[in-house]
């Protein structure tokens, strides 16, 4: 098991990078050449909803860094693993709220660009992080109900 987590961990890590890449070297220069073309009351919402929505990323990271561990100790079936996975369903609803609130100053930008795809990239983020959202939810569920029949269990032994 140590092997399929920790490559698991090297993922989560190869997921990170990219994105800080993103947020370090491309979306500063994408704003530059953006805040030119369009007005910049469109342009600075997105770009700021953009850098905010990283922070519940990388904490969603965290997370699963955090749950890969207790997979290793053998914790997967704990109250930590039942919180992580909680932490992990709000971090997505966040991102997906996020993204929403900037669909509009998007709508505002493709309108002026006549590029549709603007619009579908910011649907495809949503509704991925909200799948993702509710994926953690149903295995939070799932885990929760694991470990009350365990305690059931326990006691009736």
């Amino acid at each position: 098991m140590k092997r399929e987590t920790l490559f698991l961990k090297a993922v989560v890590v190869l997921i990170g990078l990219p994105v800080l890449a993103l947020c370090i070297w491309v979306l500063p220069r994408i704003v530059g050449g953006a805040a030119q073309y369009f007005s910049p009351y469109w342009v600075y919402p997105v770009f700021i909803l953009v850098y905010v929505s990283v922070i519940p990323f990388y904490f969603a990271l965290f997370q699963a860094f955090r749950l890969l561990g207790y997979i290793d100790r053998n914790q997967a079936f704990s109250e930590l693993a039942v919180s992580t996975l909680k932490n992990i369903k709000y971090c997505a609803f966040a991102i997906s709220i996020l993204f929403a609130g900037s669909e509009p100053f998007l709508y505002l930008m493709a309108e002026k660009d006549d590029a549709p795809g603007l619009i579908v990239i910011g649907l495809v983020i949503i509704f991925a992080s909200f799948v993702i959202a509710v994926f953690a939810a149903v295995l939070q569920k799932l885990l929760k109900n694991a470990l009350d029949i365990k305690a059931e269990n326990d006691l009736t032994v």
